[in-house]
């Protein structure tokens, strides 16, 4: 990894800031983000004028982001000792995610639905969403907090937690100050079409949301077969194992061998007759994998949901 930690250490640091983000969530005052926010703000006013409104719009992104992150990797780095550095990456993480926000974003609007509170709905509804929300049927906003939960869901916990495994620290605040401009930058209006093009195009990047995107739609199409095919793919895993070790054997190389006895092959099996049995689950899964997020292709190709810019 690119932060020098071990696979067991970074495991560690991360079930410890997801539990300071569930325990406290975000803080009241003088939060990392908004601050960063701010100097956002202050350099878009600065430099999103004249003309080469793309390269100042490059510019601005290089002077928001390349200097913070290499602040945070220079503190990883200045501090002695392990624990420090631990408590370090940590609270780097802790303020890059937003798993209680989402939490205490989302559910009031699910209980004020659930009693039948429109108005009460509409207007909570109205602060996670840039959309009209005045006149919007419970359908509309129940669906506008599902978007908003799973656009949210892949920026503030799933991606942040994939480069702070790649980063630690340092990686996440990389990635939640790049997708944090996206979202003040990243409009389809004249005032940030040429200057908010890098800061879209970069967090689309493969290298930053669009990996993590992948890897999420990618289990939960995992999560949508049924048994039957989740067991035949289990199967043809277990004979490329078998196989490699098979070849590894010819070459000579000393391996632990796999064990994929065959009462274990045949268990797997035995789970296609289950398959008929849980039809409920699977198809409530496949509705929700058809259903998906909702979204729309917005500035520059970047994508967007209620959340951002509904």
């Amino acid at each position: 990894m690119l932060s020098g930690l071990s696979f067991s250490t970074i495991a560690l640091l991360m079930v410890a800031a997801v539990l300071l983000d569930l325990w406290w969530g975000e803080v009241r005052r003088w939060h990392p983000l908004v601050g960063f926010g701010n100097l956002a703000m202050a350099l878009e006013r600065r430099l999103n004028q004249g003309d080469s409104r793309f390269a100042r719009g490059v510019l601005a992104w290089m002077l928001a982001v390349l200097p913070l992150t290499a602040l945070a990797a220079l503190l990883v780095w200045a501090l002695a000792l392990p624990l420090a550095q631990a408590a370090a990456h940590t609270l780097m993480l802790y303020f890059c995610l937003g798993m209680r926000s989402l939490r205490d974003h989302n559910l009031p609007i699910a209980d004020a639905l659930a009693h039948h509170d429109l108005p009460g709905a509409r207007r909570l509804t109205s602060y996670i969403v840039s959309r009209d929300t005045s006149s919007a049927s419970e359908v509309e906003l129940t669906k506008a907090s599902a978007e908003s939960l799973l656009e949210n869901g892949n920026d503030a916990v799933f991606a942040t937690l994939f480069w702070f495994m790649l980063g630690g620290g340092p990686g996440a605040v990389l990635f939640r100050m790049a997708n944090t401009l996206d979202a003040m930058w990243g409009y389809r209006t004249p005032r940030f079409l040429q200057f908010g093009c890098a800061a879209a195009r970069i967090d689309d990047a493969a290298v930053l949301d669009g990996t993590v995107t992948r890897v999420r739609d990618a289990g939960a199409q995992w999560g949508a077969r049924s048994a039957a095919e989740r067991a035949e793919v289990l199967l043809r895993a277990a004979q490329r194992l078998r196989l490699l070790r098979l070849g590894l054997h010819l070459l000579q190389l000393q391996v632990q061998p796999f064990e994929f006895g065959g009462g274990r092959l045949e268990r797997a099996q035995g789970r296609r007759g289950m398959a008929r049995g849980e039809g409920g689950v699977v198809e409530r899964a496949r509705a929700l994998g058809r259903g998906g997020a909702g979204c729309g292709r917005g500035r520059h190709g970047s994508s967007w949901c209620a959340a951002g810019r509904g």
